[in-house]
């Protein structure tokens, strides 16, 4: 009898490590599913080529989600992420026209050094983070309705901005090639064997958000006011101050990425950024940061990216039709949401 019982017992533990093993890889065992299906069918996806197009495009996505993955783990959420990056993205754009452009925003500016118009741009993101930071923190305004009443605002402001005579709501071009140098320029001999100047500030971002969320007290106080506020607070943590900064922070990447995307395309309208922040936020999901705060690590945010840009670039490289594919990737986004709740039920 203790021999079936063992039998039984040895047999309900592989059940159960595996049952584990599948919910905590299920979306990558999906992802490389789906790669092996798109390299199957176009055996030319898997290029260097293809690759490095792949990070070029994922490397504005990726700050992004830096951004937004911190406010996650705080257990809050930033509707306002992507109409940041479109207002950076035009402030930049407008101040870093060629001089000879026939329809300069600024005709009478100066070239100026382009350093300076990201600054201004990142600056102007980290205010709005501030304030979306006052008012979920000081105020006690959900995040979700703050920063959807915060991304109604800047999309107006931007679009405010942008509608300016004597030329009014036209797309902003001409842009400085030191500029776009940026977004398209790259280190190596030719455009395939090398590593664009954009993929390496997206590195440089990650590694500092890295260090940032693990190797100081600020990252350690992220998790725990994710983890639990109350309980946080009672430790000694001061909720309010770190909530203000997370969401302060997290505007300054948003204005690092809408320069760099205005650019890698070469320009700007008010329109830039629309609906980035819900990729952001399922980039995340995806990625392993958790819904419900407290879980999430910058690695897993990188992997949810990538994951999506190889999805959404594959299956594009294959012909699938664009609304096909908005199932595809809604289907993903709820498929790591229920295995999110269910690693969540599971621990308590």
């Amino acid at each position: 009898m203790s021999i079936l019982n063992r039998v039984q017992d040895e047999g309900n533990n592989r059940s159960k490590q595996l049952s584990d093993f599948l919910l905590k890889y299920a979306i990558y065992i999906v992802f490389v599913l789906l790669v092996a299906v798109i390299s199957f069918k176009e055996p030319e996806f898997l290029s260097i080529e293809n690759f490095r197009n792949i990070l070029s495009m994922s490397s504005t996505r990726i700050i992004i989600a830096l951004g937004v993955g911190g406010i996650l783990i705080t257990g809050g959420t930033d509707l306002s992420a992507g109409r940041q990056v479109g207002l950076a993205a035009v402030v930049s754009a407008s101040m870093l026209q060629q001089l000879d452009y026939a329809r300069r925003m600024y005709p009478n500016l100066q070239l100026l050094p382009i350093w300076v118009p990201i600054v201004i741009a990142m600056i102007v993101c980290a205010c709005i983070g501030l304030f979306n930071g006052f008012v979920v923190a000081i105020l006690k305004v959900p995040p979700f309705i703050a920063t959807l009443g915060t991304w109604l605002a800047v999309y107006g402001i931007n679009s405010m901005y942008f509608d300016r005579p004597p030329y009014g709501a036209q797309p902003i071009g001409g842009l400085d090639q030191r500029f776009t140098n940026l977004g398209s320029g790259y280190i190596g001999r030719d455009s395939v064997y090398s590593i664009p100047y954009i993929v390496l500030i997206a590195i440089a971002a990650a590694i500092i958000v890295w260090v940032l969320y693990n190797k100081t007290v600020f990252g350690k106080n992220l998790y725990a006011i994710g983890g639990n506020p109350v309980a946080a607070k009672v430790s000694g943590v001061n909720v309010t101050k770190n909530l203000i900064f997370i969401y302060c922070f997290a505007g300054l990447l948003y204005g690092l990425a809408g320069c760099l995307e205005a650019a890698r395309t070469g320009g700007a309208t008010n329109n830039y950024g629309n609906m980035y922040e819900l990729d952001a936020i399922a980039a995340c999901v995806v990625g392993g940061v958790s819904t419900s705060g407290g879980i999430g690590t910058v690695p897993g945010m990188l992997i949810g990216v990538l994951i999506f840009s190889v999805i959404n670039y594959g299956l594009t490289f294959i012909g699938m039709s664009p609304y096909l594919q908005l199932v595809v990737k809604g289907a993903i986004i709820l498929a790591a949401v229920a295995i999110d709740i269910r690693k969540y039920l599971t621990k308590k």
